[in-house]
């Protein structure tokens, strides 16, 4: 299939090569180490390091399910792309080398109306500024007129050969651990649904409002924790909290083959969270680790809080594979977080 940022063909329309080029202007503007060959070709060259091995994501985004047109300003919805991506890097402790993104757009959201930017150059603000920020250049993607927009980013990153933090290396008595504050993101996207049900949508929420809702319309992702806890062989195993803790900590569970206990507690909620929110909410973007329960894990690691939240034990037959410890007792934590195509609990 004909990568559109990377080599559009001659019969192309010219409203397409005129974006294209925009796209390429802009994206040429960051450089990095590990691309040698960028947007202007037939694929992009990426080079590791000498005893490195690659680390490949890729996340989908569509308009109406991940992302609301008339809630999310295009700055957000081009954070947030690249951000989803990210976060599985850092997930893994790998270093991001470059960015491919493939975009479906209705036509209108790529003409200018009056003095005002194109929908498609403010995502562009918005997903740039992440790029640079994390210095992961666009290295290429496609382009085409859609129905509906769609974002598909692959993100490619590089981690030291063997070494990449994964979900199954957890050990029966490692403790649990959680950066930053959980639920915000959960807690940010219920007041976007309110204030659009007073008919508010994003071009009328405040420069304060919009602060409040900083979990969730600019998730940051943990790269720099990632690549701490990776390099000093810390952690055993980690996820990043996309789809809630009950939801991800159930998958790290089963891949390690242990039960988790989590304790409510010591859960860091968000201030405008509810535990609900902190518990399966998702999209926060934080990560989720183990580690030796021997081992000092800081109470913050490159300016992020590190919150320790429970522990990991033997998988008992019968017995729930999270459980929740409350001021009031212990309850079984069934996975509630964000599951496509599951039926409606």
């Amino acid at each position: 299939m004909r990568n559109g940022l990377n080599h559009p063909a001659p019969q192309s329309a010219p409203g397409e090569r005129t974006l294209i080029q925009r796209i390429r202007g802009r994206a040429g503007l960051l450089d990095a180490p590990g691309l040698t060959l960028g947007i202007g070709d037939d694929c992009a060259l990426l080079a590791v390091r000498s005893g490195e091995e690659l680390a490949v994501t890729t996340d989908l985004s569509i308009a109406g399910r991940h992302f609301r047109l008339d809630w999310h300003p295009p700055e957000v919805v081009g954070h947030r792309t690249l951000a989803r991506g990210l976060s599985d890097l850092g997930a893994m402790g790998a270093r991001p080398l470059a960015a491919f993104l493939s975009l479906g757009l209705p036509q209108e959201l790529t003409k200018t109306k009056g003095r005002q930017k194109a929908w498609v150059d403010r995502f562009f603000d918005g997903f740039l500024a992440l790029a640079e920020a994390y210095e992961t250049p666009l290295a290429g993607g496609d382009l085409a007129q859609a129905p509906l927009a769609v974002a598909d980013i692959v993100l490619v990153g590089a981690v030291s050969r063997g070494r990449a933090l994964q979900r199954s290396g957890a050990r029966a008595g490692d403790l649990l651990y959680v950066t930053g504050r959980v639920g915000g993101a959960a807690a940010g996207l219920d007041q976007l649904e309110e204030l659009a049900g007073r008919g508010m949508g994003h071009a009328k929420i405040s420069r304060g409002m919009r602060e409040r809702l900083a979990a969730h319309l600019f998730p940051e992702p943990r790269i720099a924790q990632g690549l701490w806890l990776q390099r000093r062989r810390l952690a055993t195993a980690a996820i990043d909290l996309s789809d809630g803790i009950s939801t991800d900590l159930a998958h790290l569970c089963d891949a390690s083959g242990l039960a988790a206990e989590v304790d409510a507690p010591l859960l860091p909620i968000h201030f405008a969270a509810n535990l609900e929110q902190a518990l399966h909410g998702g999209e926060d973007y934080e990560l989720l680790f183990t580690a030796p329960a021997k081992i000092r894990i800081p109470r913050s690691i490159a300016g992020v809080t590190v919150t320790k939240v429970g522990r990991m034990v033997r998988r008992r037959r019968g017995q729930a594979m999270v459980t929740l410890h409350t001021c009031d007792g212990v309850e079984p934590l069934e996975p509630r977080g964000w599951e496509h195509f599951a039926r409606p609990r």
